[in-house]
């Protein structure tokens, strides 16, 4: 991830200044490869130096708040991937923390800032779409399909007590709630552990973590939903999809084609193409930097989040572009993750308080 951030980075006309990782060596080979000149033999070193004015936070999930308590106490802007952390707690801590410091922060849900996705917010906060009766999709990845894929997400100790879910079905969730503005209220949850083992035979490591999940929830403007996160679903590489389907139409968006969304009704059903007249919001134009027919992805969308985490950190006054993701959407991710492990655990459903956090730009409650 650090070096997407890098990209996105310069992309903004900003310069990436310096870089610490888990060893000397690592760092040396990260800095090589990623172009960064100054290498910090410690992260404390780095947060502190007086020419740096941004944290990235791109390590193993079980550092996040440790490092993101540092940067906030040396009231440096902080851009942290999620989980923003592995627990509750720590989110509220980390939360409240950048408030009490007037710190700006930002967590990378950057499936909002593609055009097609704006555009389907828009069109939904319009009232095309009706009532919104049932929410439902999935996020499918294969990296760890077979028994012999492993990496440190597996284990608990560094990943936390989620892996699938708080990975990526955290992204799902949040696009759910951004979009629709329906927030869940109430889940069940089933996790699906494939291997107890992963790993080559020089180096097996039990697995503490799920490879796949599947959660039923309800939202307080009453819908209900399903969203099924998978990590060993072959040849499924990054396959973010949902379908919002309401009283008048329904909307689909597939992450593997983002230049398009799909709207559905009785009578006729239309692809949308992002730089064409149907695209109308202000907003879906803003976050589409490139011209019609060139294909924008993953890392257009990452550099347009960016741009706006940078000028938010900018602004004295605390101003932020519409939807710009900071520690309150990590802190809401972490109350549905929260809810989710509990409601596997306990196979029962879970309240979750929809009135936790900043959810999203049009509404702003307490924690």
């Amino acid at each position: 991830m650090a070096e997407v951030h890098a990209r996105a980075i310069r992309a903004n006309g900003h310069h990436a200044s310096g870089i610490n990782s888990s060893t000397r060596d690592s760092t040396y080979r990260a800095a090589d490869r990623l172009g960064i000149s100054q290498r910090f033999k410690t992260a404390e070193d780095l947060i502190h130096a007086p020419d740096i004015d941004v944290i990235h936070i791109c390590t193993p999930n079980a550092l996040h708040a440790q490092l993101a308590h540092a940067a906030i106490g040396a009231g440096k802007s902080v851009v942290c991937e999620k989980p923003l952390t592995t627990s509750l707690s720590d989110a509220k801590s980390l939360v409240a923390a950048a408030a009490r410091a007037s710190v700006a922060t930002a967590v990378p849900f950057v499936y909002r800032y593609y055009s097609a996705v704006r555009e389907i917010r828009g069109r939904i906060d319009a009232g095309e779409a009706g009532q919104l009766h049932l929410l439902h999709g999935s996020y499918l990845q294969d990296w760890l399909a077979t028994k012999t894929d492993t990496n440190w997400r597996v284990d608990a100790a560094q990943g936390g007590d989620s892996r699938a879910f708080a990975d990526i079905g955290v992204h799902w969730c949040d696009l759910m709630e951004f979009v629709t503005g329906h927030r869940i209220t109430r889940l069940s949850a089933k996790f699906l552990r494939a291997y107890e083992q992963r790993g080559g035979d020089a180096r097996i490591r039990g697995v503490g973590t799920e490879d796949a999940s599947t959660v039923v929830f309800e939202t307080d403007r009453g819908a209900a939903g399903t969203v099924t996160v998978s990590q060993i679903s072959r040849g499924r590489k990054n396959r973010l999809w949902f379908s919002f389907e309401g009283s008048e139409s329904s909307f689909e968006f597939n992450q593997e084609n983002p230049d398009s969304f799909w709207v559905g009704g009785l009578r006729e059903n239309r692809i949308i193409t992002r730089g064409t007249s149907g695209i109308e919001h202000e907003d879906a134009r803003r976050v589409s930097p490139l011209p019609a027919g060139h294909p924008s992805g993953y890392q257009d969308a990452f550099n347009v989040f960016m741009g706006d985490a940078y000028q938010s950190f900018a602004n004295e006054d605390g101003e932020r572009p519409t939807g710009l993701p900071t520690f309150e959407d990590g802190l809401r991710a972490a109350y549905i993750t929260d809810a989710v492990i509990r409601a596997s655990q306990s196979e029962q459903w879970v309240a979750v308080d929809p009135f936790c956090g900043v959810l999203d730009d049009r509404q702003t409650v307490g924690m």
